[in-house]
């Protein structure tokens, strides 16, 4: 059954702190390459005190995994807000529709969109990409539903949908004028916050939220992600799509002699740094979110009181 507390009068924690302008925290969990999601949920509730919601990863870099629809359930399930990733690399339109009805039945409440990965980045190359739609017509797609409106035509026979959806964008951009006009599109399409790819360069952060998302009044949530090693930094590098992990922290892992505490540590002071910056953070940890509540206290953020974060008369006045 669904956890009481998670909704309130329609609201949910990750959309009450984003609209009070509190800090948010985020966390990424990656569904398991099998049919046993215990780890991933285990995973996950270690972080419920420390997140406002766990972000379920979608066939990241193109590999097989369990769908992040079904971790999401089991996440709610035990008292933990999700966000679902939905990536449109694998689904065309009708397979897009049925999922976000299915979200909003599940009860699942927020959403991340995603055109996703290339399939050439995965373990399966062969595979056929769909790519019928991308972020933003997905975007359009989830106002289309939250405003009761059939994709086709006339309106949704139970009424609107309650999906809260962001979408991704990456800071560090080698197209500047590319980025200010994606994103743009993302917020006339429906976005209500952003989420950015893996943040290494503060001044590219600070140019982002100042020339573009804050004019839009669009949160930003800055992605953190834990480097474990010198070696795991240069292969991020190669493997991960516009990954850029300057050498100079490169060389500063392999000068440690303790890379994964080194590497703690230089989360936790971008956690500081971002937080100066931006709305909130989004800290991702594969296969080491065990480690992410030390990052939290080494960046000096306590964990939270979800019955502080929101006066729910006050969210209703807003929407």
């Amino acid at each position: 059954m669904l956890h009481d507390g998670l909704r309130q009068g329609g609201y949910v924690l990750l959309q009450a702190a984003l609209n009070n302008g509190r800090f948010v925290v985020t966390a990424e969990v990656t569904p398991p390459r099998g049919g046993d999601a215990s780890r991933a949920v285990a995973v996950a509730a270690e972080l419920r005190d420390r997140v406002h919601a766990v972000n379920v990863t979608d066939g990241s870099r193109a590999v097989m995994r369990m769908s992040s629809l079904a971790l999401c359930r089991l996440l709610l399930e035990v008292g933990i807000e999700p966000v679902l990733q939905m990536t449109c690399r694998d689904r065309n339109r009708i397979a897009l529709q049925a999922d976000l009805l299915g979200a909003h039945a599940l009860g699942i409440p927020n959403l991340l969109c995603l055109t996703g990965d290339p399939v050439r980045a995965g373990d399966q190359p062969a595979a056929r990409p769909v790519n019928e739609l991308e972020a933003v017509r997905l975007l359009q797609l989830v106002a289309r539903c939250n405003a009761g409106l059939d994709p086709v035509q006339g309106v949704l026979p139970d009424g609107p949908t309650a999906l809260f959806a962001g979408a991704a964008a990456d800071p560090q951009s080698p197209s500047w004028s590319g980025l200010a006009a994606r994103v743009r599109r993302k917020h006339a399409a429906g976005a209500s916050f952003i989420q950015t790819q893996m943040v290494m360069d503060t001044s590219a952060l600070r140019r982002f939220v100042e020339e573009i998302s804050a004019p839009l009044g669009l949160p930003v949530l800055a992605g953190v992600f834990l480097l474990k090693s010198a070696r795991n930094a240069r292969f991020i590098n190669r493997v991960v799509p516009g990954a850029s992990i300057p050498e100079a922290i490169i060389a500063r892992l392999e000068a440690a002699q303790d890379p994964a505490e080194e590497g703690i540590v230089i989360a936790a002071e971008q956690v500081q740094d971002y937080g100066q910056i931006a709305q909130g953070v989004h800290l991702m940890a594969v296969k080491a979110e065990e480690r992410i509540p030390r990052i939290l206290d080494l960046a000096g953020i306590a964990p939270i009181d979800s019955a502080a974060v929101a006066d729910t008369s006050e969210l209703h006045a807003r929407s």
